[in-house]
This record gives structure tokens, C-alpha cells and sequence, in this order.
């Protein structure tokens, strides 16, 4: 495979991710373990529309992904996002996480795909 098809997946592939867990997962409530991890870690108050402001905000993550604009900057918030959204449920919302070792692990090797996709720039 060439290198520019390596680099359209990826971009493809990081922005679907971002775009499905924002949309699907948080917006429609596909999901609705997201929302319970959200009132775990800001309280049920403002579950709902804490929810869908990082819904809305992981939509134009992804939509910046998929532009392949400025790379290494989208990269750079895609790993601050990760980590953080990482710790915090770890820290506050363990119980309600399928499997901490297997969310590390994948968001580990995205990590590793976006960057690798940054590194095209």
C-alpha cells in the first residue's frame, strides 16, 4: 500500500471514530454508558447536556480530522483529549468501564494511528 492510501485511511478511520462516539454514541444516546460515566465524573445534574457538548465537540474533532488540516495541532488535542477523558474515568467512573486494560490498550494504538497520520504532514 502505498503511503498516500496508508495516510487517506487513517485520516478516514480517526475521523469516523471521533465522528461515531460524538453523533451516535453521546448526541443520539446510543451509548448510554457514556452519559452515566459523564454524571459519574461531573455529577447527574449536568450529565445530559455536559454529554452533548462533548458530543458536539468530539463531532468537530472529527470533522477537523477528516480536513487533514494542520496535523500535528489536531493530533496534538486528540492525545490531550484521550489522556484526559482516560484519566477521569479511570479515576471516577471505573465501575462503569467495560475493561480499563482494553480502553488503554485501544486508545494506546489510536493514539499511535494518529500519530502516525500526523507524521504525513
Amino acid at each position: 500500500m502505498s503511503s498516500s492510501g496508508l495516510e487517506e485511511i487513517l485520516q478516514i478511520v480517526i475521523g469516523s471514530v471521533w465522528v461515531f462516539h460524538g453523533f451516535y454514541s453521546k448526541l443520539l444516546n446510543g451509548i448510554p454508558r457514556h452519559r452515566l460515566i459523564v454524571g459519574k465524573i461531573l455529577g447527574d445534574q449536568i450529565a445530559g447536556p455536559a454529554t452533548k457538548t462533548i458530543g458536539c465537540l468530539e463531532v468537530l474533532v472529527g470533522v477537523w480530522a477528516f480536513s487533514g488540516f494542520v496535523r500535528v495541532d489536531c493530533a496534538v488535542v486528540q492525545t490531550l483529549a484521550i489522556v484526559s477523558m482516560n484519566a477521569l474515568e479511570i479515576a471516577f467512573a471505573r465501575s462503569l468501564l467495560i475493561s480499563t486494560p482494553g480502553m488503554v490498550i485501544l486508545n494506546l494504538a489510536f493514539l499511535g494511528a494518529i500519530w502516525r497520520w500526523a507524521s504525513f504532514a
